[in-house]
């Protein structure tokens, strides 16, 4: 992201105008709650514990909708409610991203409607009786903007803002509010309850580039699922609701999958570490096979991104990888059937026209990782129809902008169809092939219970038909929350 000291000041005085909120401060004395020793004793703090875990959110049942196909949706979305009383929002699911936000009230680029079926909505803080701003002076304002903003003194009224600015070049800049994210929690095999907890998230007052009104398969906003501590899942993990792992299963065939967040027991996956000191979830890549063919990765390992190693990112539709890998793969791909002709479409995928299965035609692209840890994509993966002729989904890094040249990022045309495993609390990550239209089983530690979890479908009918068990190919976004 890149964020200027005179973007920040003149975001900071823009925003000044749309809200400000009167802030209370108090002196709290604190004293320990089991302050008498015979009160510290095992079986107080146990029965203490127990309250406290039952609590805690024990599962979360969302919808997801769309695809990562470049020819169809492109992106993932989950529907979740806001505010009290509660309103729908349609946002996009992405681990790329850390902050969540929602279009608001005050914004004149926004969308209101979209292709993908669903009535877009604006967030009006007024409509919320739960609805609060986050003053400039909080710790999350200053983690997210890079300290104390110019011209915020402590213990004043000014409403916190943000600009985010990503690698597409579109951006969204507004300020940030807290207020009720509603869930249904999951009290049983396919059985849901209300849950909700309070959340930060950025509320968006201009938007620009494929954010703003101009974009057809407009959404809501974004759904961040990434490593800052401001984050959907950081955020419900310091609350003490929820362990910090999560696991998501995109459709690439229906449409749609899974999203959960606690200890998944089937499938099981193989991990590998998460490199440290990264922004993102970054893996350490050691291999590229093309059918029976190994790619030397000896004099390509320093374009992987500067050292920084692979991204893992389901808010990116196709695959990138740096110049030395990128040509040989997409050669190798090419010269399996040599009578191709090939062309350029839309200034940036390389086509060509195929009568035969793709499959059999054309060969597997395989990565490997630490631990041993592999990731197979088949050719219906990372070829897509386009105007009668399949295209290449891997795109060139070295051709891209500064911030993202020569970068390895794995986006979902690699993603989908499996089911990726993010253990935050171990610091590793994994993966295996699963049929992400079919259930799993989540284990809910407080009691050791294994919940079978059922499906739903975001379709273009949603708002007229909840009904969604009946649904002929249902898709799910659980997230289950566990202590």
């Amino acid at each position: 992201m890149n964020i200027t000291t005179a973007s920040i000041s003149l975001l900071f005085t823009f925003l000044l105008a749309i809200s400000t909120v009167a802030a209370n401060h108090g002196v709290f004395n604190v004293k320990y709650k089991f302050a008498d020793d015979q009160q510290r004793s095992l079986s107080v703090l146990k029965a203490h514990d127990y309250r406290r875990q039952m609590s805690l959110i024990t599962g979360v049942d969302l919808p997801l909708g769309g695809t990562g196909r470049p020819d169809s949706v492109g992106l993932y979305y989950a529907k979740i409610g806001i505010g009290t009383p509660s309103k729908d929002y349609y946002l996009q699911v992405d681990t790329g991203t850390d902050m969540m936000w929602v279009n608001c009230i005050q914004c004149k680029e926004c969308p209101t409607r979209s292709n993908l079926g669903m009535d877009l909505m604006l967030y009006n803080i007024k409509d919320s009786s739960s609805g609060k701003l986050v003053p400039c002076d909080q710790e999350v304002c200053k983690e997210i903007n890079g300290g104390l903003l110019t011209g915020c003194a402590r213990n004043t009224n000014d409403s916190c803002p943000y600009l985010e600015i990503y690698g597409d070049g579109s951006s969204t800049a507004g300020y940030f509010v807290k207020d009720v994210v509603l869930f249904d929690q999951v009290s049983g095999d396919l059985k849901t309850d209300s849950a909700n907890g309070s959340v930060i998230f950025g509320c968006g007052a201009r938007q620009s580039g494929d954010l703003s009104y101009t974009n057809e398969e407009a959404l809501d906003g974004i759904l961040g699922f990434g490593k800052a501590n401001y984050s959907m899942i950081s955020q419900l993990s310091s609350s003490g609701k929820v362990k910090k792992k999560f696991a998501h299963c995109l459709n690439g065939v229906n449409g749609g999958g899974i999203f959960a967040i606690g200890h998944v027991v089937q499938p099981k996956v193989n991990t590998t570490p998460l490199l440290p000191d990264q922004p993102h979830y970054s893996v350490n890549m050691t291999a590229v096979q093309i059918g029976h063919t190994f790619l030397n990765l000896s004099t390509d390992a320093s374009e992987q991104g500067d050292k920084k190693g692979t991204i893992i990112d389901s808010g990116t539709t196709l695959a990138y990888l740096p110049d030395g890998i990128y040509q040989p793969l997409v050669y190798k791909i090419i010269s399996q059937q040599p009578d191709l002709k090939v062309q350029t479409l839309h200034d940036e995928y390389t086509c060509f026209q195929y009568s035969g299965s793709v499959d059999d035609g054309f060969p597997n692209v395989t990565f490997y990782f630490e631990n041993g840890l592999s990731l197979k994509v088949y050719p219906h993966d990372y070829l897509f129809l386009s105007e009668g002729f399949w295209c290449i989904g891997w795109q060139n890094s070295g051709m891209q902008s500064r911030d993202s040249k020569n970068m390895t990022l794995l986006g979902d045309l690699v993603l989908s169809n499996k089911l990726v495993f993010y253990d935050l609390e171990n610091q590793v990550i994994g993966w295996t092939e699963y049929n992400c239209s079919s259930s799993i089983k989540v284990r809910d530690e407080r009691t050791g219970t294994v919940h079978l979890v059922g499906s739903h479908l975001i379709s273009s009918s949603y708002g007229q038909n909840t009904n969604l068990v009946t649904i002929l190919f249902p898709i799910v976004l659980l997230l289950m929350l566990i202590y």
